[in-house]
């Protein structure tokens, strides 16, 4: 079956934007529906005009295509009567699956990570967020160089070269190669940088407050509000990528640094995690963890323990958390307030980062948490 997507997610079928068709199988996922709405929000923030989502029902990926033959030829109608340029799976296709999709739909296909890449390409803004951007799209690009593409098996051999030559394939490969060991050297510095960086705030007994969460939930809203920043903040997915730190005062000499880092997703891909390792250290070298979570949210338990799978992933599941329900303000009769565990401490703070309301409270939990800091800085 197929479906139109309704007014929130659609684009205007008038306009010129590509037209894509987007392939959704339920593979009995108890979160399938949540999923299929992250997944209209993620092709969304690409700008791309969505024509059709074709769904269905398997108990598990067909090894050629991913879908069933059936299933391809309804999407194989649709990428026809849309005009469509690229189709796009929300799920993870093997290169051999790519490239028959590609050949019996003749359009390009893409899977669930080379979307992600694609939106990071997007929002990368400095150099250190580009060259990650580019070693996980690399890294990506290397599983799909494979045979069977005549171009590319073209001798390069000839008169004066050793042997028979190299073929393009073996080029593009080696070509690739040296550019992944590049850009990871690159980064390596990078990485250096940050840990000479840590060292010396651990040296300063200044402790790191890192914000975490889904994506799309307020964090870099609420690092503004605190720190009197002005880091980019939009209501769409991955609006931050590149990690920023503040320092912020609690009293007159105490302080504190608050990092805001990229948003979390289901399913993360790995080739962006190990891209991402120097900007997620930050995370799990923090003192604590502010787990911003969207209060409205109808899913916010799932999303939260979506985010302690990634946490746990990037080995910053032992750092203490804070959770934050963030966007009271979007909630009828939802007022800011402090929750307390079992031991008396502080776990949970209800509050609005658009507004302002609860932000008292958030400073009291963390002068609760962090009573003995002292350096200079400074907080709203």
């Amino acid at each position: 079956m197929f479906d139109r997507p309704d007014s929130k997610a659609a684009f205007d079928e008038s306009s010129n934007k590509e037209a894509v068709v987007l392939v959704h199988l339920n593979f009995n996922d108890p979160d399938y529906d949540e999923s299929q709405q992250e997944f209209i929000e993620l092709v969304g923030s690409t700008g791309a005009r969505i024509a059709a989502i074709v769904q269905g029902k398997r108990h598990r990926p067909d090894p050629k295509y991913f879908a069933g033959s059936g299933k391809v030829d309804e999407v194989a109608e649709q990428v026809l009567a849309a005009h469509a340029a690229l189709v796009i799976f929300n799920h993870e296709l093997s290169p051999s699956q790519e490239r028959n999709l590609e050949h019996k739909l003749k359009c390009r296909v893409l899977g669930r990570t080379g979307l992600i890449l694609d939106i990071f390409a997007r929002r990368a803004r400095s150099h250190e967020g580009k060259l990650q951007v580019e070693l996980a799209q690399l890294q990506h690009l290397s599983t799909r160089l494979v045979r069977g593409w005549t171009h590319l098996e073209r001798q390069k051999g000839g008169i004066g070269l050793r042997g028979p030559g190299e073929t393009q394939l073996e080029t593009d490969r080696r070509l690739l190669g040296q550019r992944i060991k590049s850009l990871k050297k690159r980064l390596d510095k990078v990485r250096s940088q940050r840990e000479q960086g840590r060292r010396s705030r651990q040296r300063g007994g200044v402790p790191v407050i890192s914000l975490v969460g889904y994506t799309n939930m307020g964090k870099s809203t609420l690092f503004n509000k605190v720190t009197s920043a002005d880091v980019y903040a939009d209501n769409r997915l991955f609006a931050t990528l590149d990690p920023t730190l503040r320092r912020i005062r609690l009293h007159d000499t105490e302080t504190l640094i608050l990092a805001d880092t990229v948003g979390f997703i289901r399913q993360l891909p790995h080739d962006l995690v190990e891209s991402f390792s120097s900007t997620l250290e930050e995370t799990r070298d923090a003192a604590l963890l502010l787990h911003i979570v969207d209060c409205g949210a109808e899913d916010r338990d799932d999303l939260i323990h979506h985010v302690n799978d990634v946490l746990t992933q990037i080995k910053a599941d032992e750092v203490p958390q804070l959770i934050v329900y963030n966007k009271i303000d979007q909630v009828d009769g939802m007022k800011p307030r402090l929750e307390r565990n079992a031991e008396g401490e502080i776990s949970r703070i209800w509050l609005s980062a658009k507004t302002g309301e609860g932000l008292d409270l958030l400073r009291q939990a963390l002068q609760e948490y962090f009573p003995h800091v002292e350096q200079p800085g400074y907080i709203n």
